[in-house]
């Protein structure tokens, strides 16, 4: 039991945040009212049975002392029991205060104090108190004969045992199985202490101007300068957050009656006490106050609660002051925070009305009305109708339906499922895996679990962010890059050790890539340039045809298209690396599957449906994502990989015209074995060779490997003399390494994750253990053979903190992640790089 002075012996591992900050307001000589801090220990033996010394505890209060006693966890974030007050009223105290406050104030005081106690205390059903009069003399007579019917004893008068009682409560409730788990859920440690805090009551309640309130300086939406917060006449604690019609407004407000003209004086010190611990505590702080005859008191101060954007501004703010470092304001963004800046969300004060839940895989919110195809999305999008596009697991032919949508809902799928990597990339909300809807794609209408029905054209929101969809259209906060954004991420770019680029696969990703400052393209998936309409019909074309001269017909035609796609991805990045991804999938994905889009292309085709039909059916694999895909095509259909050669060599030298030099990096995708790299390295430096002597021109380019079989991990040092780069594909790499299909293992992961079988979705965080042992063995191996050897991941971990750190400490030079990710990315860096000056600056 510590009596909070200015230089008791006091820390926040020991006695918790609340005691802590308490001893700093009264370091500021602020009129904080007398307060003891009750320690961990002391409080983990009294909910062990040990009860305090009470009398020496009640000491420094005097006789007669009215007290409250409140949480101080080590973090406010954790919680704990509610503050209980009035601790110390009875019979004769009450008389005394009813001289005192009169007696209206005095009986309610004790009437609210007898029913909190027997419900936190006592724990009495609150039932007991129904039908009760509840204020005058008859109302506390009536409480206190319904307590002592209850208990079969007195209501307990002696301040003593009264404080006792609540301690041992509050002690027992902070360490039952149920708090326990509720906090950690929020990330407290099982074994996370809590202290109490015993404070003399201030009580709002007298004959003069009395009350209670709190206030803050900053808004906490938006963190502009605001002073908000509540003030009530009579009353004690939060009862003005309450609301209704009697609390009033702190500053002069149009709306209704304000303390500053009701105690000017009250507010000028309340203002200038909250300015203080703003620069004294370095925080915007929130101020729990209580006025007594004119008389300011601070009860407590507190971090204001706040939004995303409200942190940003609130840290950037402090730092432009000069109150806190830069480095600082950057320690103090939750890089997963930006998420919110980046994008429209749910207002968060909205009601909802939630239909169904997924995995939340692409953040934002968007309201539109639904629809069931791609081209349903592209028609609603000509007619500017914002729709939200509903498939049961999306595939390329649907990217054009997405570029279109502003949101995109599938039955189907994980974390880095086709629709959630799109979804990113595009910076489009995405919900995926939402299997408590049932989706009826041929009666068009989605079932939600309560029976309701929405059909095409029914208006839903999709809230990416934490993967609820809503019946109709929510009420969204826009989103907010504004100046304070722009600063932490110019401060972040100063301060990271590890290059950030962006997977970007179209003009407008990489317009937002650069607009993000990213410093490069990490990865760019060439095989989403061909779903284009007029594309496509070229590429099947080429898939149908039986020689290698008529493949190369066609793919002629898709060249110049290809090369113009390049050029553009160039003139954007500005002499920036751009790593360009050669074909990947298999061929099927750009075939159709049903009847019309099979009769479609034999007509197309000029061929008979039944040829047709049975040539789409014998290219159909069992498993494809394990088959005829990626450099496997490049070697039996070389004819690819030679076009793209030569697009991008052709588009090097136009763009280079242009503007700064561009030096393109080649990736080949699915390597397993040394020899398939010799093969395409063959190709593609005979291609620039002949694009060299045609135009006559010189240019440079590194040819590099993409990383995504545990294979050619373990073969890195075989494979690593003829690539200048290996990247690392941790979505695929994850897929192979644990055999679970990327896109159905959504179905069991959070049954997987609970019971403890793995501790995290692995799709989600990257597996440090396993993929992360096959991404070290791969670098080690790779770099001893070329030590000149850059080291990447262009998976969708690339935009996680933790995987960033990961890639840190195994010396990579660089993540790649969607567009809307770099500034989460940059932010996760800079303070990864921060936090590692920190720990190696040497302790006196």
């Amino acid at each position: 039991m510590t009596l909070i002075t200015p230089t008791a012996p006091l820390t926040v591992a020991q006695h918790g945040g609340r005691a802590k900050c308490l001893q700093r307001l009264v370091r500021l000589d602020l009129p904080v009212p007398l307060t003891v801090a009750l320690s961990f220990d002391e409080v983990h033996r009294i909910a062990a049975g040990e009860l305090p010394d009470v009398k020496r505890l009640l000491a420094p209060f005097g006789p007669a002392p009215l007290l409250c006693v409140r949480p101080s966890s080590e973090d406010p974030d954790w919680g704990g029991p509610g503050a209980v007050l009035n601790i110390g009223i009875n019979d004769d105290r009450h008389a005394a205060l009813c001289e005192k406050l009169g007696e209206p104030a005095a009986t309610g005081l004790y009437i609210r104090f007898v029913q909190a106690y027997a419900i936190h205390v006592a724990r009495l059903d609150p039932d007991m108190f129904d039908g009760l009069e509840m204020e005058g003399p008859e109302g506390l007579k009536a409480v206190l004969e319904a307590y002592e019917e209850e208990t079969e004893e007195v209501f307990p008068q002696d301040p003593g045992v009264q404080l006792a009682a609540v301690l041992r409560s509050m002690a027992r409730a902070w360490e039952g199985t149920t708090a326990r788990l509720l906090r950690q859920a929020k990330g407290a440690p099982a074994d996370a202490g809590l202290g109490l805090v015993v404070q003399e009551m201030a009580l709002g309640l007298g004959q003069g101007e009395c009350g209670s309130g709190v206030i803050q300086l900053v808004s906490s939406a938006t963190g502009l300068p605001k002073i908000t917060g509540r003030y009530l006449s009579q009353s004690q604690g939060r009862e003005a957050l309450a609301g209704g019609a009697s609390s009033l407004f702190l500053a002069r407000d149009p709306r209704g009656p304000s303390l500053e003209e009701l105690a000017p004086a009250a507010f000028d010190q309340l203002i200038a006490h909250t300015r203080l611990m703003r620069i004294k505590l370095r925080e915007e702080m929130q101020t729990e106050f209580t006025i007594e005859n004119g008389q300011v008191h601070v009860l407590d101060g507190v971090r204001i609660p706040r939004s995303s954007r409200a942190a940003v501004r609130i840290a950037v703010q402090l730092a432009q002051e000069g109150i806190i470092p830069r480095q600082e304001a950057l320690l103090r963004v939750e890089p997963r925070a930006l998420n919110e800046m980046l994008h429209r969300q749910v207002d968060p004060d909205a009601p909802r009305d939630v239909i169904g839940q997924g995995i939340a895989a692409s953040p934002g919110a968007a309201a539109g009305r639904i629809v069931f195809s791609a081209a349903e999305a592209q028609a609603a999008a000509a007619r500017g109708e914002p729709c939200i596009l509903v498939r049961r697991e999306t595939s390329p032919e649907d990217i054009r339906g997405m570029h279109a949508a502003v949101a995109v809902l599938t039955e189907r799928g994980g974390i880095t499922s086709h629709a959630a990597v799109i979804g990113r990339g595009l910076g489009l909300p995405c919900v995926v895996g939402a299997s408590d809807l049932k989706f009826n794609l041929i009666k068009e209408q989605l079932t939600a679990g309560d029976g309701r029905r929405f059909r095409a054209g029914d208006v839903i929101t999709v809230n990416g962010t934490n993967g609820q969809v809503l019946a109709g259209e929510a009420p969204l906060l826009e989103a907010a890059q504004d100046e304070a954004f722009q600063a932490l991420m110019t401060w972040a770019e100063a301060e990271s050790d590890i290059g950030i680029r962006a997977n970007a696969d179209t003009p407008a990703d990489a317009q937002t890539a650069r607009n993000f400052n990213a410093e490069g393209i990490g990865l760019c998936r060439t095989e989403h340039m061909f779903f284009e309409a007029d594309r496509l019909t070229v590429m099947r074309e080429m898939i149908f045809a039986d020689r290698p001269e008529d493949r190369r017909t066609a793919l002629d035609r898709l060249l110049p298209m290809q090369r113009d796609d390049f050029v553009e991805l160039f003139r954007i990045m500005q002499g920036l690396p751009v790593c360009i991804r050669l074909f990947d999938p298999p061929l099927h994905e750009f075939l159709p599957s049903d009847r019309n889009g099979l009769r479609e292309l034999a007509e197309a085709l000029s061929l008979p449906l039944s040829t047709v039909t049975r040539r789409v059916e014998g290219m159909g694999e069992y498993n494809p994502m394990l088959g005829m895909r990626g450099v496997r095509l490049g070697i039996t259909i070389p004819e690819i990989y030679d076009m793209q050669a030569r697009a991008i060599f052709e588009a090097t030298l136009a763009a280079s015209r242009e503007g700064a030099p561009v030096v393109p990096e080649i990736m080949i995708p699915l390597v397993s074995a040394k020899r398939e790299v010799e093969l395409v390295k063959t190709r593609i430096d005979a291609v620039a060779a002949a694009v060299r002597t045609e135009r006559g021109r010189d240019f440079t380019y590194r040819l590099g490997v993409m990383v995504e079989t545990p294979r050619a991990a373990l073969r890195a040092g075989e494979i690593a003399p003829h690539a200048a780069f290996l990247s690392f594909g941790t979505n695929d790499l994850t897929q192979m390494t644990y055999g679970l299909s990327r896109d159905d293992a959504g179905r069991f992961m959070s049954a997987y994750v609970q019971q403890g079988v793995y501790p995290e979705d692995p799709f989600h965080t990257l597996d440090t253990e396993g993929v992360g042992e096959l991404l070290e063995i791969g670098a080690d191996r790779g770099r001893a053979a070329r030590k000149d050897l850059v080291l990447s991941i262009c998976g969708e971990h690339g935009g996680n903190p933790e995987s960033i750190a990961f890639c840190r400490k195994a010396g990579f030079n660089y993540v790649s992640c969607s567009p809307f990710r770099v500034p989460v990315a940059r932010l996760a860096a800079a303070q990864l790089a921060l936090r590692s000056i920190g720990e190696n600056t040497p302790t006196n």
